[in-house]
């Protein structure tokens, strides 16, 4: 892995879409009462010295506060970074996120590129104007991992940790060090400038379903989350189904349990032509085997990543 020093031959291209690390605040003291999003993906690259020099381009793609994201907004991205990847001197890419939806667009567009280069994204649990901004060295790591090509697929590089898309959790809603790897954890810790590997990204290709991607987000099958809890029902999927929903994920207790009303509606969704499956709402652990009767599940998914391979699961199968 080349430090900031070393030689810098290629290009990395950053692609903005805002998020906390291009956040500001009126007090440098103020890590919550902050705006999302205030500044573009170039200053946040004018703002880590030791970028100086790199032969970096920058685009910024959205200005959005990652808990709305949308599916209009993952196509404009996966677009984007299709088209940069197509160019044989762009070395890697890295793209500016908010941790609120990180785990899930890194998901989507690895399920729907799996790039043979590093498309490295990456985030801030502080705004840029806090005392403890983590965003520029997080930066910084994410444009060294992305130049020296020594992983590839997506990952995210935050905290000085390298992840899979696959593993990506956020576990803490607002300590510095809030992303983990699951079980798995890791692939690598990035250390001034220096990559120590643990273990290669999980084996995922693309999803079938990605050689003719919806350009429209209207074109995608609706897909939904429903959780499990003590006392839960069955209106909501029965909602659901009246609405005219294509797939449900059901975030089961423990090992993807289902309360038993729950349970009953699943049926009734299912008898109706409804996809449902589930998941585990723990984040570690997934969902392991499947008792007599039980709905089918993806396994070590969490519901948000079932959520978006179920919708290319049905993208192959036309109603």
């Amino acid at each position: 892995m080349n430090s900031p020093k070393a030689s810098i031959d290629g290009t990395v291209v950053v692609l903005g879409t805002g998020g906390t690390i291009a956040g500001t605040a009126d007090s440098a003291t103020d890590s919550v009462g902050y705006r999302a999003a205030s500044l573009g993906v170039e200053a946040l690259v004018a703002a880590v010295p030791p970028l100086a020099g790199w032969p970096l381009e920058c685009r910024q793609l959205a200005q959005l506060d990652s808990k709305d994201m949308t599916l209009a907004s993952w196509l404009v991205l996966a677009d984007a970074v299709q088209r940069e990847l197509q160019r044989p001197e762009v070395r890697g890419l890295v793209i500016t996120h908010g941790t609120d939806t990180l785990e899930e667009t890194a998901y989507f567009l690895h399920r729907v590129l799996a790039p043979s280069r590093p498309v490295v994204m990456t985030a801030a649990m502080r705004p840029a104007s806090s005392l403890q901004a983590d965003g520029p060295q997080n930066l910084l790591d994410a444009v060294l991992l992305a130049h020296g090509a020594a992983l590839t697929g997506v990952l995210a590089m935050l905290g000085g940790q390298v992840m899979a898309a696959a593993d990506l959790r956020k576990q803490h809603g607002w300590r510095v060090d809030a992303f983990g790897a699951g079980d798995g954890g890791p692939l690598a810790l990035m250390r001034d400038g220096v990559l120590q590997r643990f273990r290669e990204p999980p084996a995922l290709p693309a999803h079938a379903a990605a050689r003719g991607l919806p350009a429209e987000p209207a074109d995608w099958p609706w897909v939904e989350i429903v959780t499990s809890h003590a006392g839960a029902g069955g209106a909501a999927v029965d909602a659901l189904v009246n609405a005219g929903v294509r797939g449900i994920v059901i975030a089961g207790t423990g090992n993807g349990s289902v309360h038993q009303q729950l349970l009953q509606a699943a049926q009734r969704a299912v008898a109706a032509g409804v996809t449902v499956v589930r998941a585990s709402r723990c984040l570690l652990g997934g969902v392991f085997g499947a008792p007599p009767g039980a709905l089918p599940s993806y396994g070590p998914l969490t519901p948000w990543q079932a959520r978006i391979e179920l919708m290319l699961d049905l993208l192959l199968r036309p109603r």
